[in-house]
């Protein structure tokens, strides 16, 4: 029989196993909360522009915002919790309204009112959004021009935020 060899905790080629593992895990883990924060600001990207469509149905001003807003809040918070308060609306109508992306308005798509937007439409967004929702909401609190805004994001993105 082969002789099997002892591990040991101190063993230069554990320790270079360990921390290569605790690295690439620590890079996953990383990754994967980046890659949600994407997709829920992408998500709320999207619920800001339906719920603008919704409320011009093609006209320049929205009457009843406050009323659809105040319903859209109730049945969402009963289906979901916490999380789409009024407020929180208000925040993803804003953030469409400012980061707005040139596309078509589903209503003149092909795609039925139920689907609304493709996989790859909606993932095409995704990189659109290099800051967290949270980072948005930071940057929509103040009045700022469209070209500061972009600066700040710039700034942001640059400093790894």
């Amino acid at each position: 029989m082969a002789k099997s060899k002892e591990i040991s905790k101190t063993d230069d080629s554990y320790k270079n196993l360990v921390s290569g593992v605790v690295e690439l895990l620590e890079n996953a883990r990383m990754t994967a909360g980046r890659s949600v924060n994407a997709i829920m600001t992408a998500t709320y990207w999207e619920v800001g522009r339906r719920i603008v469509e919704h409320e011009q149905e093609g006209a320049a001003r929205a009457e009843y915002g406050k009323a659809l807003l105040k319903l859209l809040s109730s049945d969402l918070t009963e289906t979901y919790g916490r999380g789409f308060g009024k407020r929180n609306l208000e925040q993803m109508r804003r953030f469409y309204l400012t980061y707005q992306i040139t596309q078509k308005p589903y209503a003149q798509s092909e795609l039925s009112p139920i689907a609304q937007k493709s996989s790859a439409q909606f993932t095409s967004n995704l990189s659109k959004f290099p800051l967290s929702w949270s980072h948005y909401v930071c940057l929509m609190s103040e009045k700022r021009s469209p070209q500061e805004n972009s600066m700040k994001q710039k700034h942001c993105v640059e400093a790894g935020l």
